[in-house]
C-alpha cells in the first residue's frame, strides 16, 4: 500500500498542487492528513495565499481515500462543516504488520512518549513543523514537518510510505529522511 502523509495546512494552498500531483503520479492509495487544516492565526502578509474553502475543496476531492486527523488548531466548526470525517486524538493504521499509530503530535510525539514506551511500531505526527524521523528502543517517531509554514529553513514537506519504507520529501521532491521499518 502507497500512503501520503502531510501535516499543518492551516489553510493555504499555495503548495497543494504539488501534492495533487504526486497524488495521481504516485498512485498513492491513501491520503493521511494530520491536523491544522484550515485555521490560520492573521499574518497579514500572507492573508492572500490563505482560502479554507480552496483547501477543503482540495481534500473534499479525495476523501475516498483521505484519513484525517483534527488538529489544535482545527475549530468544531470546521469539523462540522467538512463533508468527510476527522478523527480525533490517535488513530492506528495496520499496513504490512506494522502498526502506524497518526495523530496530530499535540498530545502525542516523541517529547510526549510515555504511553508508548512499551509499545512497537511507528508514530506519525505533525504540529511541530520540523521534518525528522527518529528510533527509540521499539518505537519510530517521524514528524513530516509542514506542507505550508515549516520550521527551522525547511523547505514544505510531506512523507509517502511504502513496502515498509518511510520517506519525507520537500516540496521540491528531494528526500529530507528515510527509514526502513523491519518488524
Amino acid at each position: 500500500m502507497k500512503i501520503l502523509f502531510l501535516s499543518d495546512i492551516h489553510g493555504k494552498y499555495e503548495n497543494l498542487h504539488v501534492i495533487e500531483r504526486v497524488l495521481e503520479t504516485q498512485k498513492i492509495e491513501k491520503l493521511v492528513v494530520l491536523g491544522d487544516l484550515y485555521y490560520q492565526a492573521n499574518n497579514t502578509r500572507i492573508l492572500s495565499k490563505i482560502d479554507r474553502f480552496q483547501v477543503r475543496d482540495f481534500l473534499e476531492k479525495y476523501q475516498n481515500i483521505l484519513i484525517c486527523m483534527r488538529g489544535n488548531c482545527d475549530a468544531d466548526v470546521d469539523v462540522v462543516t467538512s463533508s468527510f470525517p476527522i478523527c480525533e486524538g490517535l488513530s492506528m493504521i495496520l499496513v504490512d504488520d506494522i502498526s502506524i499509530y497518526i495523530t496530530h503530535g499535540n498530545e502525542y510525539s516523541m517529547k510526549k512518549n510515555e504511553k508508548f514506551l512499551d509499545r512497537e511500531g511507528v508514530l506519525v505526527y505533525g504540529h511541530e513543523h520540523v521534518p525528522y524521523i527518529k528510533r527509540m528502543n521499539d518505537m519510530v517517531y517521524i514528524n513530516v514537518g509542514s506542507i505550508s509554514f515549516p520550521r527551522e529553513g525547511n523547505l514544505p514537506t510531506y512523507m509517502i510510505y511504502e513496502d515498509k519504507t518511510f520517506t519525507i520529501y520537500d516540496i521540491e521532491g528531494m528526500i529530507v529522511d528515510k527509514i526502513t521499518v523491519d518488524n
